[in-house]
C-alpha cells in the first residue's frame, strides 16, 4: 500500500491504519456509498485486499453486510458518508443487533473541530446509533484507530452478535498516526455453563413427561446446530423452533420436529409447545416470539440455555439459566439426560406429521390462478435442494414460507424475524452469492417489500450474482391488510399500484421471467436456475386464504 500524501507531508495516516486493520481482521468485502467525508479512506482502499462494492442505498449496504455476518459468523463491513449517509443505516443496524448478525459499520463525519457546529452534514451519529448497536463510538485520535476498530469487531462478534458503529472524523482519517496496527483478537469461547445449573437442567428434563425444545436464532449457528443434533440423537425430544431457528433439525431427525412457531399463536407446533411441562429454550431471544403469545399464565419451568442471561419479563422467567458456549453446554448436558425411547408413536408429533402430509397433498392439487402460496411452496420444496440458500422477505409471504417451507441445513433458509424488516431478501441474496460462490441462490419478496430494495438489482447485475428472485405480486401490503381486516373489518392505506417485473428486470440488465399458471412453476424455476446472473420471476399470488394465518390468534397476544 503506497504512502499517501497528506497536509503534514508523506507519512502514515489514519485512513491507512484503518485499512491495515481491516485487512488484519480478514475482511474480504466492504459495501459502500461514497461521499466527501470518506473520500480519503476510499482512496486508500484502492488496491487494498478488501473488495469494495458500491451499493445503491446505505440501508442495503448495511443489509448486505448483515447477511455476510449471518452466514459466516464474522462481522460484515459497510462504509457510508456523513449525515444522511449514516442515518440511512439505522434500520440495517437495528435489524442486525436485534437478530444476532455481526456487523461493523463505518460512518464518515465532519472534522472534530466542526462536530458541534451547524455545518454541512454534521450529525451526532454516535448517539444516534447507541440504541440500535452493541457499541457506538467515535475515533477521536489517530493514535486510537486500531484500538477502536479492534473493540468494534469484538463487540459485534462476541456474546449475542450484533452491530457496532464507528464514526470516522475526516481530519482523523487525513491526519498522521504513529501507532502500530493492533493485531485483532477473536472473542474467547466461554466453555460450558456452570456444572450445577447443567445438572439442575438435566433433573428438570429427566423429571418431565412432556419436555419440549424451543430453538431460537443462536441455535442455528452451525456449531450449535450440530450439538442440538447430537442431543436429539442421544435423547429424542419434541422440537419446535422460531423462524430464525430454521434448519437445525436435519431430515434424519424430522420425526422430532413439531414445526416452527412465531408471530401468531395458531400452529400445530404451538399446540405441542402449549402441552409441554418443561420448555428448554436454546439460543432464544423473546423478540423472536413474544412470551406473552406462548407462555402467558403457564407455570411449567423453563430452562434458558444461551450465551447471555435471559431477558426477564412477566411471561419469561426461567427456572434455570445455563449461560456459556451453547454447543459446549449442550454437550455437557447430554450425558446427564436419561435415555429416552424413540418418539415413534408420539401422539402430538404424529398428528403434526399427518397434517403436514395432508397440507402438501392438498398443495399439489391447487391449480387455480392467481397461484395459491401453498402450491408455489410445494413446487419450490420439490425442486430446490437442501444445500441451496433460500431467502424470504417480510410480508404475508414470510408467514406462508416460515410455516410451510422446510429447511434441513442451518442458516440456509433466512428471514428477518426480530425486526421483520421489509426489503432484506435481495440484499441478503447478494451476500449469499458472495459468501457461497458457485451456488445458485433463491430469494423472494412480495411486491411491497421488493421495491424497498429493488435498486440493488443493478448491484447484483454488476457483481454477476447467480440468484433467482421471485416477486409474489398481489398489489398490496397484504400482511398489514389481513391484520386490519381481523381487527377492524376493513382495510386502509394498503393498496399499491402495478409493477411490470419483467420490464424492471430488463431495465437493469437482468433476465425477467413470468409464471402465469401452476403448470408454469416447475419449468420456469428450472429454466431460471440454469440462467447465469440475476433472474426476476413475476408470480401473481392468490392471498384469499390469508385470513387463516391470523384467525386463531389469541386476543391478548402481541403481534
Amino acid at each position: 500500500m503506497s504512502e499517501p500524501e497528506t497536509q503534514h507531508g508523506t507519512g502514515r495516516i489514519g485512513a491507512q491504519l484503518l485499512v491495515e486493520h481491516l485487512e488484519a481482521q480478514g475482511v474480504e468485502h466492504i459495501f459502500a456509498i461514497p461521499g466527501a467525508k470518506i473520500d480519503r479512506l476510499l482512496d486508500v482502499l484502492h488496491g487494498a485486499k478488501p473488495r469494495l462494492t458500491v451499493c445503491r442505498h446505505e440501508q442495503n449496504a448495511g443489509l448486505i453486510a448483515s447477511g455476510i455476518g449471518r452466514m459466516t459468523g464474522r462481522a460484515g463491513v459497510c462504509l457510508v458518508t456523513s449525515g444522511p449517509g449514516c442515518s440511512n443505516l439505522v434500520t440495517a443496524l437495528a435489524t442486525a443487533t436485534y437478530e444476532g448478525d455481526p456487523v461493523v459499520a463505518l460512518g464518515g463525519a465532519v472534522p472534530l473541530a466542526a462536530r458541534h457546529k451547524l455545518t454541512h452534514q454534521t450529525l451526532d451519529t454516535v448517539n444516534l446509533f447507541r440504541p440500535v448497536t452493541k457499541l457506538s463510538i467515535e475515533i477521536d485520535s489517530g493514535q486510537t484507530v486500531s484500538e477502536v476498530l479492534a473493540g468494534a469487531f469484538r463487540a459485534a462478534e462476541s456474546g449475542r452478535p450484533g452491530a457496532a458503529f464507528v464514526s470516522l472524523p475526516a481530519d482523523i482519517m487525513e491526519g498522521p498516526t504513529s501507532t502500530a496496527n493492533l493485531a485483532p483478537s477473536r472473542p474467547p469461547r466461554l466453555g460450558p455453563g456452570d456444572a450445577e445449573t447443567i445438572a439442575e437442567a438435566a433433573r428438570l428434563i429427566n423429571g418431565a413427561s412432556r419436555p419440549v425444545l424451543l430453538l431460537g436464532m443462536l441455535a442455528s449457528d452451525p456449531l450449535h446446530a450440530a450439538a442440538v443434533r447430537r442431543l436429539l440423537k442421544a435423547a429424542p425430544l419434541p422440537v419446535t423452533c422460531t423462524f430464525q431457528g430454521a434448519g437445525v433439525v436435519s431430515r434424519e431427525l424430522l420425526g422430532c420436529f413439531a414445526g416452527r412457531v412465531g408471530l401468531f399463536h395458531n400452529t400445530p407446533a404451538d399446540e405441542v409447545l402449549d402441552a409441554a411441562d418443561v420448555v428448554v429454550t436454546v439460543g432464544f431471544n423473546p423478540i423472536e416470539y413474544d412470551p406473552s403469545a406462548w407462555n402467558r399464565g403457564a407455570s411449567r419451568p423453563i430452562v434458558h440455555l444461551d450465551v447471555v442471561p435471559a431477558e426477564i419479563d412477566a411471561d419469561y422467567r426461567p427456572a434455570v439459566e445455563v449461560i456459556g458456549d451453547v454447543a459446549d453446554s449442550i454437550d455437557a448436558l447430554i450425558p446427564q439426560l436419561r435415555p429416552t425411547p424413540s418418539l415413534e408413536g408420539h401422539a402430538a408429533l404424529d398428528a403434526v406429521a399427518k397434517l403436514v402430509a395432508a397440507t402438501r397433498a392438498k398443495a399439489a392439487t391447487l391449480d387455480g390462478t392467481p397461484i395459491h402460496p401453498l402450491r408455489l411452496i410445494h413446487e419450490l420444496q420439490e425442486i430446490l435442494t437442501d444445500d441451496m440458500t433460500v431467502i424470504c422477505d417480510v410480508g404475508s409471504i414470510y408467514i406462508w414460507m416460515c410455516r410451510h417451507f422446510y429447511a434441513y441445513q442451518p442458516r440456509r433458509f433466512l428471514a428477518s424475524n426480530g425486526q421483520q424488516t421489509m426489503g432484506v431478501a435481495l440484499p441478503w441474496a447478494i451476500a449469499a452469492c458472495l459468501v457461497r460462490p458457485g451456488e445458485k441462490v433463491v430469494s423472494m419478496s412480495g411486491d411491497g417489500a421488493f421495491l424497498m430494495s429493488a435498486m440493488e438489482l443493478e448491484t447484483a447485475v454488476r457483481l454477476k450474482c447467480n440468484l433467482v428472485h421471485l416477486v409474489w405480486r398481489d398489489g398490496s401490503f397484504d400482511m398489514v391488510k389481513i391484520q386490519q381486516l381481523a381487527k377492524y373489518g376493513r382495510e386502509t392505506a394498503v393498496e399499491l399500484g402495478p409493477v411490470d417485473v419483467l420490464k424492471y428486470a430488463e431495465a437493469f440488465g437482468a433476465t425477467g421471467l413470468a409464471i402465469r399458471t401452476p403448470a408454469d412453476i416447475a419449468p420456469t424455476l428450472r429454466r431460471a436456475l440454469e440462467i447465469p446472473g440475476p433472474v426476476l420471476i413475476d408470480v401473481p399470488v392468490d392471498y384469499s386464504d390469508n385470513a387463516s394465518l391470523v384467525r386463531a390468534v389469541r386476543a391478548d397476544a402481541v403481534a
